[in-house]
């Protein structure tokens, strides 16, 4: 069993921490100290030696920050995960607040204040408004030279996680890693820049095709690389993680040094011009350029773009991906509206048969995140895992929502489905339906090239705006190629990015609806972005999206009656491609209830 179902931490965390922080917060004078989630990869999913929130905290999310002072202390989280902080974190110890919020919090401190801040863990980016409203307050953001919460933590820290990286064939990457740095470095040339410091692991996975195992659900390496202009690279990795077969793989323009070298490395670039994110990459490499003497030229990740949009090979590679997880779901979702009608098994029994199902693929490397099986309450949390004392039995009555993803050498997928434990209540088929327009919406939708997902998101939204209803998740976030199952820079939601949605990026089409206390509704696929044609009798060509994700939509929850003609013509197209597609790789009962689930409505 990948996943696990223990407790990591637990609401006393705090009471046993803060004094051991504040003592070493002491040491150092500060009067205060920003903790964010980030580590120094600015990483979503940490290993677990970089669990700094949750150590200090007791919470877990993937998005948050902490700010302690001498006397008190405030945790910052987003709409995601207003239960799951309640549930983890003492409130007589943190005052809980939106994320947004963060800045102007350190407005309060009093005047004088030495904050602290480990430029390791925050980009220049997320720095500028905290800088702003320490000046606003008369106080002080200091960078720290040792991180006082890792002295508190001392011997207990778990050791970084050292896992072979290992090369990823140009048969699923479909180009070479000497074609991508020949094409980085002009580029990084493009850009009136010499060299390029990449320090995003999903960039070092990408730019060089190979993976790792580093990241929790993703198998991406830690480590750094300079690339320069002509395409020759220094590589920064833990030698403990470096196979036989990795200097072969990357060649003699690739140098392969341990991490200890990449400090003298940044040191010798004085005069050169560096191409560096200030996004995605931590103040401290700023820091040590800036005394080196060269100059930072602040610029998007050069790898991120390509990346994300991914070369036909990739997308093939998806689409086989997809098909081999659209077998296994179809036994679960089998599996759901026949033993669990009956047998109304606990949220665990949920997570353990479908990672059964996918492991029987045979071609399943790892989860692609910890599936998320809600029971009834527990399915309006939208980042809800089963653990310990939270996981519940399923319930009739009920509805069940299971959001889950498998990563293969060929691609990675994420799945979301909600479905009804015996007969649905109107109100369910009535919100349901209202999630399922949304999701037509956006898979039907057609785009002029430069259009970014920030534009389209009110098209999903629309159907649940003109309801009175919405969710305060994105509609959809970028995925990788074997890599991390949320990828910038792509997305669609009402924040964020400008960036245009360009042929290849992969994203989500996850809108929901959410109840407290008594249930949630998610729909998700996974679609690619395709060629810019000219719709018939249109003028302008014209992207659209590709459906990935062949999974059966619970017809017991769709009021057909709230259809227009063309959504339900959409839902009994795709419900045809998923029996065409998933049907050959199933049998016997599986395969008659999946005729069953794909019948026209």
């Amino acid at each position: 069993m990948r996943q696990t179902f223990e407790e990591t931490t637990d609401p006393s965390f705090g009471a046993k921490h803060l004094p051991l922080l504040r003592a070493r917060m002491a040491e150092q004078g500060l009067d205060g100290f920003v903790i964010p989630h980030e580590d120094e990869h600015q990483n979503e999913y940490l290993p677990e030696a970089n669990e700094r929130l949750a150590w200090a905290t007791g919470f877990t999310g993937s998005a948050g920050a902490a700010v302690v002072f001498r006397e008190r202390a405030s945790l910052f989280t987003d709409g995601r995960y207003t239960v799951q902080v309640k549930a983890q974190t003492d409130p007589a110890l943190f005052e809980r607040r939106d994320l947004g919020e963060l800045a102007a919090y350190l407005e309060t401190a009093p005047k004088g204040a030495v904050i602290g801040y480990d430029p390791r863990l925050h980009s220049p980016d997320a720095l500028v408004p905290l800088r702003r409203a320490a000046l606003k307050a008369g106080a002080e953001l200091k960078p720290v030279q040792v991180n006082p919460l890792d002295l508190a933590w001392g011997d207990d820290r778990p050791a970084q996680p050292a896992a072979p990286v290992v090369p990823h064939p140009e048969e699923y990457a479909g180009e070479s890693h000497a074609s991508k740095r020949a094409r980085i470095g002009r580029a990084t040339t493009e850009a009136g820049a010499d060299v390029a410091l990449l320090t995003a692991p999903s960039s070092i996975a990408w730019l060089f095709n190979v993976r790792g195992g580093d990241v929790i659900r993703s198998p991406l390496p830690i480590g750094q690389a300079l690339l320069q202009a002509d395409g020759k690279a220094r590589l920064f990795l833990d030698p403990s993680k470096v196979t036989n077969e990795l200097p072969e793989w990357l060649g003699d323009d690739v140098v392969v040094e341990a991490p200890e070298r990449l400090e003298d490395a940044i040191a010798g670039l004085g005069g050169k011009r560096v191409m560096i994110d200030p996004a995605l990459s931590s103040a401290w490499y700023f820091d040590r350029l800036e005394a080196a003497g060269a100059t930072a030229v602040r610029a998007a990740d050069p790898c991120a773009v390509p990346r994300a949009a991914k070369n036909a090979v990739e997308i093939e590679g998806s689409r086989r991906a997809h098909i081999r997880d659209g077998a296994a779901l179809a036994r679960f979702l089998h599996w759901v509206d026949t033993v669990v009608q009956e047998t109304l098994p606990d949220e665990r029994a949920v997570v353990e048969a479908l990672e059964r199902f996918r492991e029987e693929t045979g071609a399943l490397k790892d989860l692609s995140f910890d599936t998320i099986a809600g029971a009834g309450p527990n399915g309006a949390l939208p980042h809800y895992k089963p653990v310990g004392g939270t996981i519940r039995r399923v319930e009739k009555g009920s509805l069940l929502l299971v959001d889950g993803g498998g990563q293969y050498l060929d691609g990675t997928t994420d799945v979301t489905r909600t479905m009804a434990v015996g007969e649905p209540t109107e109100d369910q088929k009535h919100k349901f339906t209202l999630v399922l327009k949304a999701h037509i919406a956006m898979a039907t939708i057609r785009f002029p090239p430069g259009t970014s997902g920030m534009a389209l998101d009110a098209i999903a939204r629309a159907p649940m705006w003109n309801a009175g209803l919405d969710y305060d998740h994105g509609t959809g976030h970028g995925v990788g190629s074997y890599l991390g199952v949320h990828e910038g820079p792509q997305r669609i939601a009402k924040w964020g990015t400008s960036q245009p949605l360009l042929e290849g990026m992969i994203l989500s089409n996850e809108p929901g609806y959410y109840r407290e206390g008594e249930w949630g509704i998610r729909i998700e696929t996974l679609q690619v972005v395709t060629p810019a044609t000219a719709p018939e009798g249109g003028e302008r060509p014209m992207h659209g999206f590709e459906q990935l994700t062949f999974a059966p939509i619970d017809r017991k929850l769709i009021e057909v009656g709230l259809l227009t003609p063309e959504e339900r013509a959409y839902v009994d197209a795709y419900h045809a491609e998923t029996l065409a597609k998933v049907g050959p790789l199933v049998e016997g009962e599986v395969k008659a209830w999946l005729e069953k689930a794909c019948a026209p409505l």
